[in-house]
């Protein structure tokens, strides 16, 4: 390999002339070890032998190098000539390296990771869809939510309605599963129409009748149709500070005839009967819809109190005494026979696998917990647009609204 030709090229690429490379410059461009042969001062004869490193490309021991091996150095200038020669030189037109193919290992980790996350996933979805809990027990014992103010109707989940027709579905279907030994309602509700709390209150007792044990967890408010619900239970807690009782019932009606007479609004009713139009906030009622008003709330009341009566094992006159209307706290009401005991969900869930005869830990299925979905199509007040769509027929109706819930 010609020296002066590579001290040309690294000089071409940087611009300078040959003289101006340096012994140092030299030696950093090579890769190898070089061995260096200093030659004494005057003249250098073409017989001069290089020696040269042990590089793959080395010139064998005993070979006479030629002209052009030592051209382009003057014997009249040289007080040392340094005679190199190199291996491998870095430059640009060296062969590239064979690229490294990957191995069939790294292939099998990558898929095994995908493997992994797909199976988390599924996992993470099924609990959230309430098919949580101890998969080595075939029993299970569901939990139905009952949140929000009640009534029937079609409503989805998450407008703050807790409708009759999901409740009373919820309660079928576990029934249905054979692998349900017990169901738990987990009560948050101040109540609402005592139609939703009837057709709810049946559907528990069709539970009961097939030998599935019902047992009520309240939260913070489980009053008058929420309690209405839990009194047929086989077992109730509560906390201590829980809302509950507000055993009775309501019928509201709204009059705004003065301010449609400041308004100026008038109107006429055509009606086939005395009663036709009682409720309508155009004007008052009379003493007779008064009168009438009130025989139907005693009738709903006198239902109420026999449902405590029968399924706290109460007598009707015990209940009469409490049922006045009035909130009582978890604590009191424990004391008046209302609530069995005080404990939280999970507490609840425990008494549902004992009254169900569950051998081991159940398996817990949330039927209705919230979902994201439900979430994305809720909304955060009960005042919003899409929930007053839903139940104008109920809180916008001309006759007033009977309801047995707390104001």
């Amino acid at each position: 390999m010609n020296n002066e030709k590579i001290n040309s090229e690294s000089a071409d690429s940087k611009g300078i002339s040959p003289e101006e490379i340096s012994k140092g410059d030299l030696l950093k461009n090579n890769v190898y070890n070089i061995k260096e042969t200093t030659l004494p001062e005057g003249d250098m004869s073409e017989g001069t032998i290089k020696e040269i490193s042990s590089a793959p490309y080395s010139t064998h021991e005993g070979m006479e190098p030629t002209k052009e091996d030592i051209q382009g150095f003057s014997p009249l200038n040289l007080n040392k000539k340094t005679v190199e020669s190199e291996s491998l030189s870095m430059n640009s037109g060296s062969p590239s390296l064979p690229k490294k193919k990957r191995s069939g290992t790294s292939y099998l980790v990558v898929f095994l990771a995908l493997i992994a996350v797909i199976l988390v996933s599924i996992a993470a979805i099924f609990y959230g869809l309430g098919f949580g809990g101890d998969l080595r027990s075939s029993d299970k014992i569901a939990v139905i939510y009952v949140q929000g103010t009640m009534l029937t109707g079609n409503v989805p989940a998450g407008l703050g309605y807790a409708t009759s027709e999901e409740i009373c579905e919820k309660i079928h279907s576990a029934v249905k599963d054979k692998n349900v030994k017990a169901i738990v309602l987990r009560v948050n509700s101040g109540g609402g129409s005592p139609s939703a709390a009837q057709e709810i209150s049946i559907e528990i007792e069709k539970a009961q009748q097939q030998g599935v044990p019902v047992i009520v967890s309240m939260g913070d408010l489980a009053a008058s149709a929420a309690y209405y619900i839990s009194a047929p239970a086989d077992y109730i807690f509560a906390n201590p500070s829980t809302n509950t009782g507000s055993i009775g019932v309501i019928w509201t009606f709204e009059n705004m005839s003065g301010f449609y007479h400041n308004e100026g609004i008038d109107y006429y009713i055509s009606k086939s009967g005395e009663f036709k139009d009682m409720g309508g906030n155009w004007r008052g009622l009379t003493d007779e819809e008064k009168e009438y008003a009130d025989a139907v709330v005693m009738e709903s009341y006198d239902e109420f109190v026999i449902q405590v009566a029968d399924g706290r094992n109460l007598s009707r006159s015990e209940v009469k005494e409490l049922a006045d209307g009035r909130i009582y706290t978890g604590a009191k009401a424990k004391e008046l026979r209302l609530v069995d005991d005080f404990g939280n969900l999970y507490d609840a869930i425990d008494k549902a696998a004992e009254l169900g005869g569950v051998q081991g830990e159940p398996r817990v299925v949330y039927m209705n917990r919230v979902s994201i979905s439900s979430l994305l199509l809720g909304s955060e007040s009960n005042d919003s647009t899409e929930a007053r769509q839903f139940v104008s027929y109920f809180e916008e109706s001309p006759y007033g609204k009977i309801i047995a819930s707390i104001r």
